[in-house]
């Protein structure tokens, strides 16, 4: 089933009744002079089970312990936003799987030769799908086609960096001197897009009863989702693919607009390739996530990722 990701970027009143996310607006709720069924009219109502991501984007949002409560029981992923309205917060659930204590061992107990090896498939699969945007868009990605094949286990030639070099360096043509960066579009876009991603990514992991924390390849001590940023690295490439589309449509993207974030959390919902199918995003992460821990008890040797 494919969840619903739902976006509050305006003052709103947040609250549970009969398993269902009820939604209220303050201008409304607060005015005196409406009846009573009016206001009960302009109320919305979603169920939670329907629900995969929430993004929080409002200063005067107030949202009820009841619900956050039956939407982290429902592993949701709820995004908080800074004054700036940018991701800055991710809650997930302590326990999305029921065998979660099991497979935290299976996770822990993984060999420093297995995780090279999935950390060259995740290379491997990303630089793929990289020089595939790349394709699509009519510029020369044969070198990192060959690139692909010198990924060694571990990426001990950080091939990983070799091809970023090149790929960011040619997929905005029309750009001077791209860097990627914190500020500036369309940095502003690829950082939201990730953002995104990362909690889609981190909330598969919870349910596949695994430690976002513990990656196989990224182990920076101040990162708590170190292995949801090893795992959506060969996912990149589609958010880079609706940053293109932004820009080629000619609408202005100096600002992150309200409509402009619309589009990027479109993300789960993208149809991407996986096992010779067409899948949603978020269907195809569970798939990804799923994997990966049978690679951690041995049922695998293999993560299944996406191709572009």
């Amino acid at each position: 089933m494919i969840k619903r990701t739902l976006y509050f970027g305006n003052p709103s009143y947040l609250s549970l009744r009969n398993a269902q996310l009820v939604l209220r607006l303050p201008e409304v709720s607060n005015n005196d002079t409406l009846p009573d069924t009016f206001k009960k009219e302009a109320e919305r109502t979603i169920p939670i089970e329907d629900i995969g991501v929430v993004v929080l984007d409002h200063s005067q949002i107030t949202i009820t312990q009841g619900l956050l409560e039956a939407l982290l029981e429902n592993n949701c992923a709820i995004i908080t936003c800074d004054k700036s309205r940018l991701p800055v917060g991710l809650v997930l659930p302590l326990c999305g799987n029921t065998t979660q204590n099991e497979r935290f061992r299976d996770q822990l107990n993984a060999s420093l030769p297995l995780k090279k090896q999935l950390w060259q498939q995740t290379v491997q699969q990303k630089i793929a799908n990289q020089a595939a945007i790349l394709e699509s868009r009519g510029i020369v990605a044969k070198n990192m086609r060959a690139w692909v094949g010198e990924v060694r286990s571990g990426d001990i030639d950080n091939m990983e960096a070799r091809a970023a070099a090149y790929y960011w360096s040619s997929i905005f043509p029309h750009l001077d001197s791209f860097r990627r960066d914190r500020d500036g579009p369309p940095n502003n876009l690829l950082n939201y897009g990730y953002a995104i991603l990362r909690a889609v990514v981190a909330r598969s992991l919870v349910i596949s009863g695994l430690l976002p924390t513990l990656g196989i390849h990224h182990h920076n001590r101040y990162n708590a989702y170190c292995l949801a940023d090893d795992v959506m690295e060969p996912y990149r490439p589609y958010v880079d693919g609706l940053v293109c589309e932004i820009m080629e449509s000619g609408k202005d993207y100096s600002m992150l607009t309200t409509e402009l974030k619309a589009k990027l959390l479109s993300l789960p919902v993208v149809e991407v390739g996986i096992q010779g199918r067409r899948s949603p995003l978020m269907v195809a992460v569970a798939q990804t996530t799923a994997s990966l821990y049978k690679c951690f008890n041995g049922e695998l040797r293999k993560i299944i990722y996406p191709e572009l």
